[in-house]
């Protein structure tokens, strides 16, 4: 009975980290979507990036 009870006490804990998970994930969601939208009404061509700086070229692996 005693291990019913852990489980049942994790499962409740895993539901309300996935529901957390979930909420942030949709935040961001949004965040991102209003961030284009504001973009797009203000007539930026690049809506994602952070600098005018181009982005660094990497060099391959070595082997």
């Amino acid at each position: 009975m005693y291990d019913f009870e852990i489980h049942r006490t994790r499962t409740a804990q895993l539901r309300r980290e996935a529901e957390q998970d979930r909420l942030a994930r949709e935040a961001v969601l949004a965040r991102r979507a209003a961030r284009r939208e504001e973009a797009v009404r203000r007539g930026a061509q690049e809506a994602e990036s952070h600098t005018d700086r181009p982005r660094r070229q990497r060099l391959p692996r070595a082997a």
